[in-house]
């Protein structure tokens, strides 16, 4: 049966939002008959701005809301950031699509600086992400890291306050949210390795909805879906989300795909390092390669400090 109507489960914030319209628009102009409704949801992590999301319970907090909502039939689909997605999903649901990835790099900003190597001793950065400070604490130990959540524009009006020096943003956001302005420098994927799945969105939906299934897979760009598949079995067999400095980026070029990755200690003095160049349609076993590397080189002992 073919549908005529779809909803589409977004978190509130102005970016999750725009990325929701995003879709809308791809599904649009795929079925022009098709009209396609957006139903905003407040996730607890949205709530809980004051906590960092490792004391409540980490970046799945961004989508829970989002797959009750699946479950219970009040939306046929959600828009996710890749990035925020667990590495396992629930049961009877599924993530068919990957849109085509944006600028996947982390971005410098600040009001005063061009990059972390204008930086004066003991500035401090805004940024959560284990991820993003271990690594740049190996470069830039000096440098005090500030637990800082929000949406791009609460995060923006904090340095704008004085409150930090810079801040590290996804490059993604910015762009998608019209403030590419604001970027003074990107990082490149040498200093910092970006999350599975970063710059990417994901479309879940219910894996019997066979009719919602049809409608979507139009929108799924291959290359970037084999590119997460990849860093996601990385993370998977660590046993990565948001708690752990993990990363993890594949790139597809000339028909092979070359994935990186790494795990980084709390300090930064130590970063073992991992990558492979394959096939594509061996994506997911070359992640679990990687990441069994990594654990060779010691990795389960790294991740421990944070578990």
């Amino acid at each position: 049966m073919t549908k005529r109507h779809i909803v589409i489960a977004t978190r509130e914030s102005p970016l999750a939002l725009y990325q929701a319209e995003s879709v809308k628009a791809w599904l649009t102009a795929a079925h022009p008959s098709l009209s396609v409704e957006l139903l905003g949801i407040t996730t607890e992590a949205d709530r809980c701005l004051d906590i960092t999301l490792n004391a409540i319970g980490g970046k799945g907090l961004f989508v829970k809301e989002l797959e009750e909502a699946l479950y219970d039939g009040r939306a046929d689909i959600a828009v996710h950031s890749m990035k925020d997605v667990p590495m396992t999903l629930p049961a009877g649901l599924c993530l068919p699509v990957i849109g085509e990835r944006e600028d996947p790099r982390d971005a410098f900003v600040s009001n005063r600086y061009e990059s972390i190597g204008h930086l004066p001793m003991g500035a401090s950065i805004g940024t959560s992400s284990l991820r993003r400070q271990t690594q740049l604490k190996s470069e830039r130990p000096d440098i005090a890291y500030q637990p800082m959540r929000g949406n791009i524009h609460t995060r923006l009006g904090r340095l704008d306050q004085g409150e930090v020096d810079a801040l590290i943003l996804a490059g993604a956001g910015l762009k998608r949210m019209k403030l590419t302005s604001r970027i003074r420098s990107y990082l490149s994927i040498e200093t910092s390795l970006p999350a599975a799945g970063q710059g990417a969105l994901g479309i879940e939906c219910r894996e019997n909805d066979h009719a919602t299934l049809a409608m979507i897979a139009p929108l799924n760009d291959l290359k970037t879906q084999l590119c997460v598949l990849a860093e996601r079995a990385v993370c998977r067999q660590l046993g990565g989300n948001c708690q752990v400095p993990v990363a993890a980026y594949a790139e597809i070029h000339h028909g092979i795909l070359s994935l990186r990755a790494l795990v980084a200690s709390f300090d930064g003095k130590r970063i073992l390092r991992a990558r492979l160049s394959g096939a594509p349609e061996k994506a997911e076993q070359m992640g679990i390669y990687v990441a069994d590397h990594l654990l060779e080189q010691g990795a389960m002992k790294i991740l421990k400090e944070f578990l």
